[in-house]
């Protein structure tokens, strides 16, 4: 063979190798995409200054996270912060909600932007259900302290159930001053039902708070299995996202990387 032959043949050999090599670099990247837009929703008697510990270990790992500040006046008013939070999204996301926060993300969650919800000892309702309507399902803990609403429709938490009915494994300082700093919450939004379950078909994760003295862990074990949601139990309280902000965060991380 002639030598401009074989270095003809070579040439056309290098030139596929490094076409399989940029192909395989492509798919590579494209295989280790992840989601890095984070959408943090709070629920009742709460606001999302509970959410730092995972905002700060989620934004030491390169994540943009939006926590939202729900104004609790009604599901509507909700929804409409988190959609808000949600068109300032530059791509995918990963929607979080807590607690009540669970109606708010099912509600918002058919946004363009929602990638997957994830629940957080939270409400997964399906199309017509609300909030109270599953609080309704069993019988309630002695330690729950929500009281009868006001005169205006407003619920307000027992001072001295504070602490062992919503976070029994956080300071008593800490819950005392949560306490002092809850939201205005009305009746309206708990009973609001929803009109949409996105969960349907977009991913769901729900997180199990096992030691929930307002949401039982029961009724968070047989939303999410009929919402089909991936499931983590987490041995804390109702405010497991304060208490244990590196295992929500884990179960966050894991998502953006599951999810495509």
């Amino acid at each position: 063979m002639k030598k401009s032959s074989v270095l003809k043949s070579l040439g056309s050999i290098l030139s596929i190798l490094f076409i399989l090599a940029i192909t395989v670099s492509n798919v590579s990247a494209q295989s280790q995409k992840v989601i890095k837009n984070v959408v943090l929703v709070h629920g009742a008697f709460v606001d999302g200054s509970g959410y730092r510990g995972i905002y700060d270990i989620l934004n030491k790992k390169g994540y943009n996270v939006t926590v939202v500040q729900n104004p609790l006046s009604s599901l509507a008013d909700d929804v409409d912060a988190t959609k808000a939070a949600l068109d300032r999204q530059d791509g995918p996301t990963l929607l979080v909600g807590h607690s009540y926060g669970g109606s708010v993300i099912t509600e918002a969650g058919d946004h363009r932007n929602v990638a997957a919800l994830i629940y957080v000892a939270a409400f997964q309702l399906d199309k017509g259900e609300s909030a109270l309507d599953w609080a309704k399902t069993e019988p309630g803990s002695p330690k729950n302290g929500i009281l009868p609403a006001d005169e205006k429709g407003i619920l307000y938490y027992d001072k001295d159930k504070f602490h062992d009915g919503f976070a029994a494994d956080l300071p008593k300082e800490q819950t005392d001053f949560m306490y002092a700093s809850q939201g205005r919450f009305a009746t309206a939004a708990l009973d609001a039902k929803v009109t949409k379950a996105p969960w349907k078909t977009k991913p769901s994760y729900g997180i199990v708070a096992t030691q929930d003295e307002a949401i039982l862990p029961s009724i968070q074990r047989k939303m999410y299995k009929k919402g089909n949601a991936k499931i983590t139990e987490i041995k804390g309280s109702h405010a497991v996202f304060i208490s244990h902000p590196q295992e929500v965060a884990d179960v966050i991380i894991k998502a953006s990387k599951d999810v495509k």
